[in-house]
């Protein structure tokens, strides 16, 4: 693609058009994405638009507790109360370990204007990554922050130990359900210790969601000293059939302010890549420069093509 198509496409990402975001994030999506990559931000930063307008939230949960149906109910309580603002929502759904292939059924669960150009939503696959995202997640979440307010990641249905949107977003739900599992469950170490705030969904049932509730404060209040900031996070009731709860806790995610260092992040994935592609010899690589990186950081581009430029030189010696 040329550079002067690659620009129109941004243009139209400017002016929120859909076609343009989608294939522009399609781009992003190819196997041999790096080139274009190496043209797409920098032109984005010739174009003046900032990775750092959007506050990036990330949601996460067991499967079945609820995600897909309260991030619906979230974008139309923004449309209402947000007149000015604009969202996107990246949706990633598991793919089979037998086809490859993925059913994207977030896009069922999530119904949205059809003609309103300050939404956008984006399925993925997870093309079987773990850690509840996409390989490509990453990028998508960097592309969109130039054009919206703010950008939802929906992860795949977890387990115990998939902390990756923690490190996509500027702040990261955990959405449970009701009888979820008792307060040694709680307890167990790895996902607990990743949300800044949790969600108690289908508070349908009252009586049962109020014990998983006091269940869940007591368990933080027993591991608060092993919580990040040693305070208890929030925690939120939410029920989508009867519409409780979904107001004040869209209330708390747009009062939000946030100062996230996104060098880092942009190095943890880096990291991440370079151990998929290349190994422990890669990363020995790498971590002999990492703080060096950090301390001169441009861009993750600039970045990634210094540790293949320094690739080269162990293969040639």
């Amino acid at each position: 693609m040329q550079e002067k198509e690659i620009r129109e496409l941004l243009e139209g990402s400017r002016n929120l058009e859909k076609f343009s975001i989608a294939r522009a994030i399609s781009l992003l999506e190819r196997e041999d994405s790096r080139s274009l990559r190496n043209i797409i931000f920098p032109m984005l930063q010739s174009m003046e638009l900032s990775e750092n307008r959007a506050f990036t939230v990330g949601i996460t949960g067991t499967p079945g507790a609820g995600k897909s149906s309260l991030i619906g109910e979230l974008t139309r309580i923004f449309l209402e109360k947000n007149p000015k603002q604009s969202m996107a929502v990246v949706a990633i759904d598991p793919s089979s370990n037998i086809s490859g292939g993925s059913i994207l059924g977030d896009r069922t669960r999530v119904v949205m204007p059809r003609r309103e150009n300050r939404i956008f939503f984006r399925s993925q696959a997870s093309q079987l990554e773990l850690g509840g995202v996409n390989p490509h997640t990453y990028h998508v979440i960097r592309l969109l922050r130039h054009f919206f307010d703010f950008v939802l990641v929906e992860t795949v249905g977890i387990g115990q130990n998939e902390v990756e949107v923690s490190l996509l977003s500027d702040y990261a739900f955990l959405v449970l359900q009701p009888l979820g599992g008792d307060q040694v469950q709680f307890m167990k170490s790895g996902i607990m210790e990743v949300p800044d705030a949790f969600i108690i969904n289908k508070m349908d049932e009252e009586s049962l969601g109020e014990s998983s509730y006091h269940m869940l404060i007591n368990t933080l209040e027993f591991l608060r000293d092993v919580l990040p900031s040693q305070k208890l996070p929030p925690v939120f009731k939410t029920s989508v059939t009867k519409k409780r709860g979904i107001d004040d806790l869209w209330d708390f995610i747009s009062n939000q302010n946030f100062q996230k260092n996104r060098n880092k992040e942009s190095l943890y994935q880096l990291e991440k890549w370079i151990r998929n592609e290349y190994g422990r010899f890669g990363i020995r690589i790498f971590r002999e420069h990492d703080q060096r990186l950090l301390e001169h950081f441009k861009s993750y581009e600039v970045a990634e093509q210094d540790f293949l430029s320094r690739l080269s030189q162990y293969s040639l010696s």
